[in-house]
């Protein structure tokens, strides 16, 4: 007999084959504005099945009855829901969270969407994400980890916490996720979808708009005025709202005023609107609702925008125009320079005094907020959620490092945190068992197979019989790190690009048949950073928040730590530091171009100018013995130190080559450290100390420390770090 219980594992079966059910609900005008873009590029996406709820003051004529903009856009409302208890205030705000709860389960019980997108900080947001989480759907949240300064504050980061993906607006937003303990991975720093619209309106064309609002004004010669209650101090915004309309009388200028949202006060500023007859005033025009289109015009081409709406810090600020925000609700967003807060706005003569200075004044542009392309971005990753939807929805936290409380199981208490550390390189891979500690428990190395078959049935091999080491050594193994020659993209665990040192090394995913086959997470980290993460964690860089990795091996990379933070570049392109240009004719690279400083010294480099010397028979002195090898680097550096002339001017030339590369890094980003790794470090750093002194200017040259890497593997002490911090929390 069925039990009428849906069964939540067929339905996960064949998930990519059907098409994915996004819900979206819109509580009022503002969050529509911003969710519209999403809504439209899912009702577009063939793989998509949208489920719009539409609640909150759209269905209230008092705030302009704007469920009817959402049919004009033709979008199918699956349901209405009436959630709104009257009486603008404390207590009716918190009744309609308790009204919307009681009716919501109805409707996703009825909709059973795959994924919930709720946007912002409202309180109707906060009944959408507790019901969702509730009833195990998950939440895509829009615009978390934002400051605002009011109650909003909370209601965003409870949403937050309840909700399984956040797609933010700012880094700034992104590092404050990352504060929360949210999952790294699950974190979209996609921008605001509004910009999507407003960077591609044509805000010229503002005749209608401005006879329809504005009337009998031209463009820049009136206000736009919007304010809301600060829920957590309604008497002094009260104030401040009937100051700023004295402020505005006695300016005298075409004002037009939307009537604020319906947080608690809000009907006694209303009072105050009518008490004042302001919309017999000929200087006023009274809004209850502005479509967004038109008002993106109006803004944009208004003389100031005043007030305490997040559209002056957000939208504003995309077309210049000069912004007078009041009082201390949004005053923890970040702002353009068109924005002039008034904090204490506690007299009409301040106010007064910042519309003289703000209004008609024109500011450059600012996308703080996005550059046109959120939509793009979000939609790529609901894509991406869809393909995970068979994975179990609960949700982790990425808590700081905290002292382990005493185990009570044996197993935890014998055994060993540790990483499997890979590190990949031209000449050389290497596997090795780090404990947190960075202590190296076991490695063991092997000579890089040649294509790319080869090299992966042998690192499968080196990591099999790593484990097996590992139960040997009582090390639980947290996770994979691998470091690799090579243009990496971490996020996708995917190897973009390599040079000819490592053959048939391009478009690879590292990260899918590794952890397929060991079941544990794996990150793909390129070499030089990992060396410069090994550094952070366990070397020379820990303390320090500004250093550059420099690794002299078989050829020459690096990594670039600033603010704590590796540098990875717009295309994960950054730090390529051996292919930085020292001269414009010099020897050829093995990226493809010339003058390169790992053409001049890299292990390969020396090798070549060692081969020279031999075939012109300028290279053995006594105690130089090739015995039967091929001549390497070490055999250059050997000669150079028992007195070979032509040995001695190539290693100065690497070495003045290698010197010039880290002058060009001292000058473009001023560290405080340079750390110089791998084998031929000890030969070159007298010499790049020198021709630092020589060529760099004196402010860099006597503020940075040049030194040698104390760790023996810093490249696989880095991959090990990458999995360590993540198994504690993800600062990488």
């Amino acid at each position: 007999m069925s039990s009428g219980v849906p069964d939540t594992n067929k339905e996960q079966l064949n998930v990519e084959n059907r098409k994915m059910k996004v819900c979206v609900a819109t509580c009022n005008r503002a969050d529509y504005s911003k969710l519209a873009p999403i809504m439209f590029a899912l009702r577009d996406d063939p793989g998509m099945e949208l489920q719009v709820v539409v609640m909150g003051t759209h269905l209230m004529d008092d705030y302009g009855s704007t469920y009817r903009i959402i049919q004009q856009d033709g979008f199918d409302v699956e349901g209405y829901l009436h959630t709104i208890v009257r009486g603008e205030d404390e207590a009716a705000m918190a009744e309609s969270v308790g009204l919307a709860l009681v009716k919501l389960p109805d409707v996703l019980t009825r909709l059973k969407p795959d994924l919930l997108i709720v946007h912002g900080d409202r309180f109707d947001a906060l009944s959408l994400a507790t019901c969702a989480a509730l009833m195990n759907i998950r939440i895509l949240h829009i615009e978390g980890g934002e400051v605002s300064g009011t109650i909003d504050d909370s209601i965003r980061h409870s949403i937050t916490k309840l909700a399984h993906y956040h797609a933010c607006c700012t880094d700034r937003a992104r590092r404050r996720l990352l504060s929360m303990c949210e999952d790294n991975d699950r974190i979209l720093l996609s921008g605001c979808p509004t910009y999507d619209k407003l960077l591609s309106c044509d805000v010229t064309n503002y005749d209608n708009v401005l006879a329809r609002w504005a009337e009998g004004a031209n463009p820049k010669e009136y206000i736009v005025a919007l304010q809301h209650p600060v829920t957590t101090n309604i008497k002094d915004s009260l104030k401040m709202f009937d100051l700023m309309l004295d402020a505005l009388l006695d300016f005298g200028v075409k004002t037009v005023v939307l009537f604020p949202n319906i947080d608690a006060g809000s009907k006694e500023m209303t009072r105050t609107i009518r008490r004042r007859g302001l919309e017999h005033n000929p200087n006023f025009s009274l809004c209850k609702h502005i479509p967004y289109d038109q008002f993106i015009i109006l803004m944009a081409n208004a003389g100031c925008l005043i007030g305490n709406s997040s559209a002056g810090i957000r939208e504003a600020g995309a077309f210049g125009t000069p912004v007078i925000n009041l009082g201390k609700r949004q005053i923890g967003r970040e702002a353009g320079e068109n924005v002039l807060h008034v904090k204490d706005a506690d007299t009409k003569s301040k106010i007064l005094h910042a519309i003289n200075l703000q209004f008609q004044k024109q500011f450059p542009s600012s996308h703080i907020y996005g550059d046109g392309r959120a939509c793009q971005r979000i939609m790529k990753c609901i894509n991406k959620i869809k393909k995970d939807l068979d994975q179990p929805i609960q949700k982790s936290f990425i808590f700081p490092p905290i002292r382990d409380t005493v185990s009570q199981d044996i197993d935890h208490i014998l055994e060993t945190q540790s990483a499997l550390a890979v590190d990949l390189g031209g000449t050389n891979l290497r596997v090795a068992i780090i404990s947190q500690q960075g202590e190296i428990l076991h490695k063991t190395t092997e000579p890089t197979p040649g294509t790319y078959e080869e090299r992966m049935d042998l690192l499968m091999r080196m990591l099999v019989e790593a484990s097996s080491k590992a139960v040997e050594l009582s090390c639980r193994i947290l996770g994979i790190g691998i470091s690799t020659g090579g243009r990496v993209n971490p996020h996708e665990g995917m190897v973009l690009h390599s040079t000819k040192i490592l053959e048939e090394w391009s478009s690879i995913d590292l990260r899918t048949p590794i952890s397929n086959k060991f079941h544990l997470p794996v990150w793909v980290e390129n070499d030089g950073n990992c060396a410069a993460l090994g550094e952070r964690k366990f070397g020379k860089g820990v303390g320090s928040e500004d250093f550059i990795t420099l690794i002299v091996g078989t050829g020459i990379g690096g990594g670039i730590v600033l603010n704590n933070e590796l540098v990875h570049g717009a295309n994960f392109c950054a730090a390529e530091l051996g292919h930085i240009t020292v001269s414009m004719d010099g020897p050829d690279c093995m990226c493809g171009s010339s003058g390169c400083v790992e053409s001049y010294a890299s292990g390969l480099a020396l090798q070549r100018e060692g081969k020279k010397l031999l075939d012109a028979d300028e290279l053995l002195v006594p105690g130089v013995n090739l015995r039967g090898e091929e001549v390497t680097a070490k055999h250059v550096i050997q000669a150079a130190q028992l007195g070979n002339k032509k040995a001695e001017k190539v290693v100065e030339r690497a070495c003045e080559a290698l010197g010039s590369a880290v002058c060009t890094l001292l000058h473009t980003v001023n560290p405080s450290h340079i750390i110089l790794c791998g084998h031929l470090a000890p030969h070159y750093v007298d010499g790049v100390r020198e021709v630092i002194q020589r060529r760099a200017l004196p402010s860099a040259a006597n503020n940075v420390q040049v030194m040698v890497s104390d760790l023996e593997e810093p490249a696989l002490l880095g991959a090990a770090s990458i999995v360590l911090e993540f198994a504690t929390r993800r600062i990488y």
